[in-house]
């Protein structure tokens, strides 16, 4: 933990258990703040690099919301030096993250088909007529996917053409997993 999260914590807390207390509490868990720290912290001037990230998270705010929240930390960084203000990609990246400000990301989905070399030798047994006279003649099958946070998720399908329903499905996180 920064000292400026730990001087935060110890003003919401010291009127009722005072700064001392406070910190030796803090010690035995393992945050290494001392009283002397603490009251160094609230009486010094903010630093020139605070002062500076705070005019810059303006203007980095400003052009966010101008180019309606698409920017990410390499556009923002072209467009602040094209208006003036010379910034670190670096300093644009920290105050951005720091901020929660974040671009969109024009990613693709991952590739589910691929072409074949050779000539497609499977039969098309229904000539494209998607019809059946009974429930469980005709089955067809597709597959999709989908983002989460641990990466892409596949799930395959059977579907029956008659009633319309999943007959079977399938999720994997691999595309080569057989169906069964």
């Amino acid at each position: 933990m920064t000292t400026a999260v730990l001087v935060e914590y110890i003003d919401q807390h010291r009127a009722r258990f005072g700064v001392e207390p406070i910190c030796t509490v803090l010690r035995k868990a393992g945050m290494q703040i001392a009283p002397s720290t603490y009251y160094a912290a609230k009486s010094r001037p903010p630093s020139a690099r605070a002062v500076a990230d705070a005019q810059r998270l303006e203007v980095i705010r400003q052009v966010h919301t101008d180019n309606y929240g698409v920017y990410g930390v390499r556009k923002m960084h072209a467009e602040l030096n094209r208006r003036g203000h010379r910034i670190a990609r670096c300093t644009v990246h920290r105050l951005m993250r720091a901020e929660g400000l974040r671009g969109i990301s024009r990613a693709k989905g991952p590739r589910t088909t691929i072409p074949g070399t050779g000539p497609d030798a499977r039969p098309d047994l229904l000539d494209r007529d998607f019809k059946a006279p009974a429930p469980n003649r005709v089955w067809v099958a597709d597959i999709t996917y989908c983002r989460t946070f641990a990466g892409w998720v596949y799930a395959a399908f059977v579907i029956d053409v008659y009633s319309r329903r999943v007959v079977g499905w399938q999720l994997s996180k691999s595309l080569r997993t057989d169906l069964s």
